[in-house]
């Protein structure tokens, strides 16, 4: 079994439960993701959802479209076509020749950073595997100076050292644990 498909089944899982949870009374808060309110935040994630299941099946760039609340059906479609073996070999001409398999890392940062962004916005625990902590933080130490290029991630936050991996994880990503609404 792909690790990395593994970990996608979980932070789509947790992800899908934690939008789910969030009242209509909560989708104008604001997010550390600082574009974007929570309803924003959550159309972000359908879009990537539809743009990773489209990119791993050798599909075109998908452009963004406005929230329709549909992220758990989104997200399971996406895992269907990550499901299939051909999905992680070669790469994708819609986002500029990226390797399948970064883009399956780049999927599994966007739902584990987003699923936290949302999850501080609205008060609620956002709990990581320390595998998929692991695998993000190597992901993000390889890949953060040409997503910041990119506008993928915000400037790197200070982290100490010795702090949680997955607070390293957002540091590099562009994130402040520590945030607060």
């Amino acid at each position: 079994m792909n690790e990395t498909l593994t970990m996608l089944r979980g932070a789509a899982d947790r992800t899908s439960a934690l939008v789910e949870s969030i009242g209509d009374d909560q989708l104008g808060l604001h997010t550390p993701c600082t574009e974007y309110d929570v309803k924003g935040l959550i159309n972000h994630l359908e879009w990537g959802a539809t743009l990773f299941e489209s990119i791993a099946d050798d599909g075109e760039f998908t452009p963004p479209k406005e929230y329709t609340g549909d992220f758990r059906e989104r997200v399971e479609r996406m895992l269907a076509v990550w499901e299939r073996p051909e999905s992680w070999e070669g790469v994708s001409q819609a986002l500029g020749g990226l390797p399948k398999v970064v883009l399956a890392n780049m999927a599994l940062t966007d739902l584990v950073g987003h699923g936290w962004d949302l999850a501080r916005a609205t008060g609620k625990d956002y709990e990581v595997e320390e595998p998929t902590v692991q695998a993000l933080l190597a992901f993000a130490a390889q890949t953060a100076a040409r997503g910041r290029e990119k506008g993928a991630f915000g400037e790197e936050v200070a982290v100490p050292e010795d702090a949680p991996a997955l607070d390293r994880f957002l540091g590099l990503i562009g994130r402040d644990p520590a945030w607060k609404p």
